[in-house]
């Protein structure tokens, strides 16, 4: 694989990862799905089993939350050195979950890293196996009331597929 092949898997590696992130925060099970390949693997600690079992699993425990957003930061992707279709890599996240716990709302962030193999098959990049690992944790009450009275005319992301990023047609004329 030459310099500019790298470049090109490298892009569409972290295109994967953005697009399986989205799908969790906008519970777009569908994208999230075609990020796993069929026979892949997951380790999560608190879930190990398929890439799409996972799916499933996040997508309904995710459900139950108000808000999430993943940012994912440094990327590190390696190739594999026998298998040209073989990478592997280490992404940083910061997770952000807004929850209820008994009827309040609580800010739950999590940091880490995933441990990635990625597998090119038929010209497609995609995970065949994430394991999570979390290096930091927090949970706390909201404190973001400020929303409701002083940025009250801000425009709101949606916890799912109604949120503005999905809606084309406006963004097309906007």
């Amino acid at each position: 694989m030459d310099a500019i092949e790298k470049l090109i898997a490298k892009d569409a590696i972290r295109d994967l990862a953005a697009r399986y992130m989205r799908g969790q925060d906008r519970l777009d099970r569908e994208l999230q799905m075609g990020t796993f390949w069929p026979d892949s693997t997951t380790d999560y600690g608190i879930f190990a089993g398929s890439g799409p079992d996972f799916v499933a699993f996040a997508q309904d425990l995710l459900t139950e939350h108000l808000a999430n957003q993943h940012l994912i930061g440094q990327h590190l992707i390696e190739f594999d050195e026998d298998n040209a279709d073989i990478a592997y890599g280490e992404v940083y996240f910061y997770a952000f979950h807004r929850i209820l716990e008994d009827g309040a709302p609580f800010d739950m962030t999590i940091c880490g890293r995933y441990i990635d193999r990625y597998e090119r098959r038929e010209g497609e990049w995609r995970f065949a196996h994430r394991s999570e690992v979390n290096d930091w944790a927090r949970k706390e009450p909201a404190a973001d009331a400020f929303l409701a009275t002083d940025l009250a005319d801000a425009l709101p992301g949606f916890h799912s597929m109604e949120d503005r990023s999905y809606r084309r047609e406006w963004l097309r004329t906007a």
